[in-house]
């Protein structure tokens, strides 16, 4: 192949990978919880890409697929293991969807914080079969071919998958609904309003600080309405009235941006259905909270 030959088929090459592009970041994304993460999964498939005989590949997309969900998996389960070693609860890393409400998917399955933190009790096969599956809506033998395992097995992996999340969770609210509840538990929180928050928990709500070991960030889930109730009520004095709150999306979902100095000092978001609010995330941890809280002033 002469130079002319090659620097054209590099461009195709490039071309290709940037149309696939928002698929990769999105597959990677889900199967990892986290922004950076799939990033440096997504520049990895571009150079197993660029070092690839690409003579025979008439399915691009499908191949970088395929390449990504498997960096995925096996940077997945070494992340478990980092995982195991953090301090505090981990929670997903947000990503700002007001520009792309489906993150590159067929639909915007998976996307959400409470969805991605129970995904991440899966094992990392078994969280990539049902994102492809749920998010990309790939046949269960294109999942089994990426997975390289049979039909069945994928099947099954899909169907745990599924069992685990409707186990764990109780069915969302709406985004309408969602955004009020937000609104009436931001509004208790920030008064340190018991009665208002213990109408609005469920009797097993849990409360996450994600902080990754900073000072006051809860190392431990709070757990039930009553301790939930007056933890929120405890550190409203100390925290709220130095800070201002800025309405924004995460995943999908309403969130709040809370600041102090005009530095982000933590992303509040809930799950909440029929029985009220059934999750409380604060995702306070710097190197998760700053790439946030860049993305929304780019």
């Amino acid at each position: 192949m002469d130079a002319e030959d090659d620097a054209g088929s590099l461009d195709r090459a490039a071309r290709d990978f940037i149309a696939a592009r928002p698929r990769l970041f999105g597959i990677a994304y889900r199967v990892l919880g986290s922004a950076s993460e799939a990033e440096d999964i997504v520049q990895e498939a571009w150079l197993r890409w660029q070092n690839t005989d690409r003579t025979d590949i008439h399915e691009p997309t499908a191949f970088l697929a395929t390449v990504t969900a498997r960096l995925a998996i096996n940077l997945a389960q070494s992340a478990r293991m980092r995982r195991e070693s953090y301090v505090g609860p981990w929670l997903p890393e947000p990503i700002d969807t007001s520009v792309d409400p489906q993150l590159g998917a067929e639909r915007a399955e998976a996307l959400d914080l409470a969805v991605l933190f129970l995904l991440e009790k899966l094992n990392p096969v078994e969280r990539a079969a049902y994102v492809l599956r749920e998010a990309f809506d790939y046949p269960y033998k294109q999942i089994a071919a990426v997975l390289e395992t049979s039909e069945a097995n994928t099947r099954q992996l899909v169907s745990r998958a599924r069992k685990h999340l409707t186990a764990e969770r109780r069915e969302p609210v709406s985004s309408a609904d969602h955004r009020r509840l937000l609104e009436v538990f931001l509004a208790a929180a920030q008064t340190g309003d018991l009665s208002v928050l213990e109408e609005l928990l469920t009797a097993d709500v849990v409360s996450y600080s994600d902080g990754g070991g900073i000072r006051g960030a809860s190392r431990i889930p709070v757990v039930g309405r009553s301790r939930v109730s007056r933890y929120l009520a405890a550190f409203a004095p100390a925290f709220w009235p130095p800070t201002t709150v800025r309405w924004v999306e995460a995943n999908g979902r309403p969130a709040v941006l809370v600041s102090a100095d005009g530095k982000a000092v933590a992303l509040l978001s809930i799950e909440a259905s029929a029985h009220g609010v059934e999750r409380i995330m604060w995702v306070m941890n710097p190197a998760k909270l700053a790439p946030y809280a860049a993305s929304l002033n780019s």
